[in-house]
């Protein structure tokens, strides 16, 4: 438990590459526990982390291996909200058809993972409406399984996201405000560090420039020290160098001209 925890707070801080080891030792660990469920769950978070930095091909190994241990109820959920991010769009509606087929009377699935599975597979296909309509079902947004307990909040981002899609800055943010509001229910997912940055570009998208480059700001100290090459880091610094540039410059057109 310890090495998935620690794994999960390397990719809060950004750095994907050394989860993966941790990943695998607490794997490890639960198998030779004889707890293939969790060492299970351990995978299905893992490809879950890697799809949300777009480690596609990752995602998409470890969800394999993920259902190759069980395919439990928090198990699918994990896998396919990494696959329906990876863009594996008929592998991942496959599963969640299965999910609401054995689980029909389970509340959790069907107010909390299946809505959230729709809206991703609605946002994969570029479909930002049908993504906000099928999270209007999604009544549980802070609950999570018995054995995927870190994946909380996740309703919440999503509905971010197909806010952002949909160019709705201010309901954008006051979804990812959620999460910022609620650290000691999200803790070290990932998505807790990408909040800021969303929210950033969610303030951006209504033209606040004070408020989106303090949440910039936020997102790159928490990953100061993150992998270089990340694809989202990269973009997130391109878009802050953008806008201090965009601010500066406007700054500079208000200034009066002194009188001669």
């Amino acid at each position: 438990m310890l090495l998935a925890a620690e794994a999960d707070t390397a990719a809060y801080f950004g750095r994907p590459g050394k989860p993966r080891e941790l990943s695998r030792r607490a794997v490890a660990s639960a198998q030779h526990a004889g707890k293939g469920g969790t060492a299970a769950a351990y995978e299905a978070d893992a490809a879950l982390r890697e799809a949300l930095f777009d480690n596609f091909t990752e995602a998409r190994e470890r969800s394999a291996t993920a259902l190759g241990l069980s395919t439990g109820r928090d198990v699918e959920y994990g896998v396919v909200l990494a696959l329906a991010l990876a863009g594996t769009g008929a592998r991942a509606q496959a599963i969640a058809d299965d999910l609401a087929k054995r689980f029909a009377e389970d509340t959790l699935v069907q107010f909390n993972y299946l809505p959230t599975i729709r809206g991703q597979l609605a946002l994969s296909h570029h479909d930002s409406l049908k993504a906000i309509e099928a999270l209007e079902a999604a009544a549980y947004e802070g609950g999570t399984g018995v054995v995927l307990r870190f994946l909380s909040f996740y309703p919440v981002f999503v509905r971010g996201e197909a806010y952002l899609a949909a160019h709705r800055g201010s309901e954008a943010a006051a979804e990812f405000q959620k999460i910022l509001d609620h650290p000691g229910i999200v803790v070290n997912e990932p998505i807790g560090t990408l909040a800021h940055l969303q929210i950033g570009r969610a303030y951006a998208m209504q033209g606040d420039t004070a408020k989106a480059k303090a949440a910039y700001q936020d997102f790159l100290t928490l990953w100061k020290d993150a992998d270089p090459d990340i694809p989202i880091l990269k973009q997130a610094k391109s878009e802050y160098a953008k806008r201090a540039l965009s601010s500066t410059l406007s700054r500079r057109v208000q200034v009066p001209l002194a009188p001669k």
